[in-house]
């Protein structure tokens, strides 16, 4: 069986390793790839496609629901989350319109193992 590939997108250095201490407990033997904003995701997407994507809203440049609308452009059936302590309903729409799960920050166990069972993983 391949190796899954999760892509960790957020500003916070600390929000990154705490997604990954916790993803990594759910989804033993994942690979994990970090970036630090919008345009480090769309290369990392681009260098290679990975399984699943986590991605902060909050971030210089462009926002996660931009990035996930230019990722989406690509890679219509790229499985995207947006991880945000922004749990706005205009948000949740905005993100559901795009045809992404919505998980709020803090993430937990549980919260990222009904977001995995809505995506099907």
């Amino acid at each position: 069986m391949a190796e899954e590939t999760i892509l960790l997108v957020d500003d916070s250095r600390f929000a990154r390793q705490a997604a990954r201490n916790l993803v990594a407990k759910a989804r033993p033997g994942a690979v994990f790839v970090e970036a630090a904003d919008g345009e480090a995701a769309i290369a990392a997407v681009a260098a290679q496609v990975p399984d699943l994507v986590l991605m902060d809203l909050n971030m210089p440049g462009r926002d996660g629901l931009e990035t996930a609308a230019e990722l989406r452009k690509t890679n219509p059936g790229l499985a995207i989350c947006l991880v945000t302590a922004n749990i706005q309903d205009a948000v949740r729409e905005r993100a559901h319109a795009l045809g992404i799960a919505f998980l709020g920050k803090p993430m937990t166990p549980e919260g990222f193992a009904n977001m995995m069972a809505g995506l099907g993983k």
